[in-house]
């Protein structure tokens, strides 16, 4: 879709009408074994304290996260307020898929702005777009992108996922010399999961 002369880009937010929600929820929902108090919450996703509260009282009004009460072991009386995704919400199972699809959609995007009309040979993703800790970067990316240009583009899809991308940049020349010799960096991104998205190599 365009809007005038520039490219719509697909945002989880505009389904749900607040990024605060759709960021808390891509995190729960990621993480949906994971505890988190309210001040931590605003650090994962770079939101305001107050919107992070106000936003946790909707969703837990949904039903959609439940709080949960905790008390530091040796500290009795430093109770803690916690929130976890309610796994056994109605639409837990739904939303988890509608958000791993828009991230889906959100990496595509990723992809396009990175590549265009950018020098780029290569770009494989690994790492936490595919769900492993294994890897050693999240993106590499092969060729000679201009660094200040890549790096606009890749702030604007952290903002997008809600979370830090860790991308590596390589020269090709460099890459394909690793390559010949086994690099142990590149074993870790080839010898585990990864997408490669772009190759002309």
């Amino acid at each position: 879709m365009k809007k005038g002369n520039e490219e719509e880009r697909f945002g989880i937010e505009q389904l749900f009408g607040s990024k605060t929600r759709s960021r808390l929820l891509q995190l729960f929902l990621k993480q949906p074994d994971e505890k988190f108090f309210v001040r931590e919450l605003t650090r994962k996703i770079d939101a305001q304290l107050n919107s992070v509260r106000r936003e946790l009282n909707n969703l837990v009004e949904l039903g959609v996260v439940e709080v949960i009460d905790s008390t530091e072991k040796g500290e009795k009386s430093d109770r803690k307020k916690y929130y976890q995704v309610n796994k056994h919400f109605t639409l837990f199972d739904e939303l988890r898929l509608l958000f791993t699809k828009a991230t889906i959609l959100i990496q595509q995007d990723l992809v396009k702005s990175v590549i265009e009309g950018q020098p780029v040979q290569a770009l494989i993703l690994s790492g936490t777009f595919v769900g492993t800790s294994k890897s050693e970067t999240d993106m590499l990316i092969v060729g000679s992108p201009e660094p200040k240009a890549l790096q606009e583009r890749i702030t604007e899809f952290e903002t997008a996922l809600g979370r830090e991308i860790n991308y590596t940049v390589m020269p090709t020349d460099e890459y394909l010399y690793r390559r010949d010799i086994s690099d142990r960096f590149l074993a870790s991104i080839m010898d585990n999961d990864n997408v490669v998205i772009h190759n002309t190599l």
